[in-house]
Formats: C-alpha cells, sequence, structure tokens
C-alpha cells in the first residue's frame, strides 16, 4: 500500500509545466507583482520588474500566472495538461533508449519501465528498481527564463508538496555537454505516510528546452544509492540514438 501510494504521489508531482510566458505573481494581501524571477534565496525570491528589482517573501505567494498562455501555476500544483504522449522506448541491458525524444540513459541492470505509469506531458519516462523502491523520471519542456528561474520554480513546487523541506546541496556541472544543475533534497510526503523521501535531480538547459532527470528513494536507502543515482543523471545523453543501440532493439 505504501509503495502505491508513493508512485502516485510522485508521479503527479512530478507532471508539471513551466510555460513560456511573463509572471504575474499574486500576493496573499491581493498584490499583483509582474516581472520575471532574476534570483533565489533561502525564503525570497527576487523578480525583475518594470520599476528595478524586488524582492518577495516565498510565503507571500499564492499563484503565479501566465497571462499570455492563459496558465497558472500555484506552488505545488500542475499547470500541465493531462494528455497521455505516445513514446517509443526500450531498455536493452543497461541501457535505456527513448526513440521519440531521441536521448539515451545508463540504468542498473534490473531496473525497468513502469507501465502502470501512464506518459504525460511533461513527464516522458518512468523507470523504476526491481525492488520498486528506487525511481527515476525524465521531464521535458519548453521555459522562456533562465536556469535560476528555472530551478526557484521548481523549489516552489517542492516546498509546498513537501513538509520539512531541505535543500542539501546544489552545484553547476555538465552533462552531455550543456551547462545544467546538481541538486539534492529532502522532505516528508503527508500523502504517502510521513514518507520520508530524498532526490537527486539535474536540471540540463538547451536553450529554452529544459530537461529534468530526477531520482528518489526513501531517506535511509539514500546514502548507499546515492553513487548510482549520480552515474545515472550523468549518463544522460541526446542528439541521437548509437546505431548498435537501435539494432539492439528487440
Amino acid at each position: 500500500m505504501r509503495r502505491t501510494l508513493f508512485l502516485q504521489v510522485f508521479s503527479l508531482l512530478l507532471a508539471m509545466s513551466l510555460p513560456a510566458a511573463a509572471e504575474e505573481i499574486l500576493l496573499k494581501d491581493g498584490t499583483k507583482i509582474v516581472g520575471h524571477m532574476s534570483g533565489l534565496q533561502a525564503d525570497k525570491i527576487e523578480v525583475e520588474t518594470a520599476y528595478g528589482k524586488m524582492q518577495i517573501k516565498r510565503g507571500d505567494i499564492i499563484a503565479i500566472n501566465f497571462p499570455e498562455n492563459g496558465t497558472t501555476v500555484a506552488p505545488g500544483l500542475s499547470a500541465a495538461k493531462d494528455a497521455a504522449l505516445s513514446i517509443e522506448e526500450y531498455l536493452h541491458g543497461t541501457q535505456y533508449v527513448n526513440k521519440t525524444r531521441k536521448f539515451t540513459l545508463s540504468v542498473p541492470p534490473d531496473w525497468k519501465n513502469d507501465p502502470k505509469q501512464p506518459r504525460s506531458a511533461p513527464v516522458v519516462t518512468f523507470l523504476r528498481s526491481q525492488d520498486g523502491m528506487r525511481f527515476l523520471t525524465v521531464t521535458q519542456e519548453e521555459f522562456n527564463g533562465s536556469l535560476v528561474s528555472y530551478k526557484g520554480m521548481l523549489e516552489l513546487t517542492y516546498r509546498k508538496a513537501f513538509g520539512n523541506y531541505e535543500e542539501l546541496s546544489e552545484s553547476p556541472i555538465k552533462i552531455d555537454g550543456k551547462s545544467a544543475l546538481l541538486l539534492s533534497f529532502r522532505g516528508i510526503s503527508s500523502k504517502a505516510d510521513n514518507l520520508p523521501v530524498q532526490f537527486l535531480v539535474a536540471i540540463i538547459s538547451s536553450g529554452t528546452s529544459y530537461t529534468r532527470v530526477a531520482t528518489w528513494c526513501a531517506e535511509p536507502l539514500f546514502h548507499e544509492t546515492q553513487p548510482m543515482f549520480e552515474q545515472i543523471v550523468s549518463s544522460y545523453h541526446s542528439g541521437g540514438i548509437p546505431a548498435v543501440a537501435q539494432l539492439a532493439k528487440p
């Protein structure tokens, strides 16, 4: 029962879309601020407006609107459409191949696709370990903003979704030859029997396209699993499928 709740919570949590538009940030006192996120602090976000830069307390934000697209992102809620995606994907040994989105990953030999998790935009794959204790999703979406702004939007959602949210580390890295951020955080999911979980997430920037390779497990398992998670996220490769992988397709 716990594992079922765990899968449902995180498949919904990670399926969020961040449309390309100017933000309208709505505050608890009714104030509406129009601008773009440009910085991030522990308890505040920095927004560039027509009147200069402003700092806003995260706790004062109730919603972030994208009026050009007619969409709203409220912290902790999904703005993605629930349209199912048709994804051609397969596993060959330790190589995961996504032919639709043209990328590969290296995963442990006992990992497999989870057919119970539908592919709904922007999630393009959902994998798990054989024992059902370790998970991975890849998300691809468009966002007309900086890597810092994108990360800030994600963190607003994570803070709303998890109790005792705590960011443990953040470091700039290169993955697939592109600029990326590697984040680690932990929190408690009230919708999954208050299960403490820990994430390792790579955010890969390519113009206005952002890819997230998110891995997670129950917090007590994370320390022993972290090296494996780091190998998985760093193995992400896009821009074409190797010929050997295409030939090996079942």
